[in-house]
């Protein structure tokens, strides 16, 4: 077993710290916790850099960095490119939903995955934010002892190298 406890923070880019404060404080209700600035890197460079972090109920955090003179393209994020599912419970899910449409955010959803059920946000550095609901069964559909989990990812693999690829991989990461 892992000496890994939990996840602490996931942390992305930001355009701008109110903007997205106003999104996840305001909107979906995490507090923000901290905000430093970041004046110098460990290795001397100067640096102008708010990093900001925003408490789940489970004591974990995502936090967002704004680095206004470093490159960074924003662009919305496809669901199967990135996106960062938080849990909620069912009322809580269609509470959400509803607020989402009311705001006139970007809201998709409710869909049902057998095992949860999961609306779908845009944030407002184009990151898609899940909230997500476990449905009865969700605990055993996860279960890696009992759901052939890497028996699945070997029929994957198997399968996947008789269909001709669309996907180009970066520079430097081919095989």
């Amino acid at each position: 077993m892992s000496n890994i406890r939990g996840l602490h923070h996931n942390a992305y880019r930001c355009r701008d710290s109110e903007e997205t404060r106003q999104f996840y404080e305001d909107f979906l209700g995490l507090p923000l916790a901290e905000a430093f600035e970041i004046k110098q890197t460990r290795t001397g460079r100067n640096a102008s850099v708010l990093h900001s972090f925003y408490q789940m109920g489970d004591g974990s955090y995502l936090a967002f960095f704004e680095a206004p003179d470093q490159p960074f393209e924003f662009k919305q994020q496809h669901d199967f490119d990135l996106h960062i599912a938080l849990e909620v419970d069912e009322a809580t899910l269609q509470t959400m939903f509803d607020k989402g449409k009311a705001s006139g955010i970007d809201t998709r959803g409710i869909v049902d995955h057998g095992f949860l059920q999961s609306i779908y946000f845009r944030d407002p550095n184009g990151y898609v934010i899940e909230l997500t609901a476990k449905l009865p069964g969700h605990d055993h559909a996860m279960d890696r002892n009992s759901n052939n989990a890497r028996g699945k990812l070997t029929q994957w693999q198997t399968a996947k190298q008789s269909r001709p690829s669309t996907m180009t991989m970066p520079k430097g990461l081919e095989k």
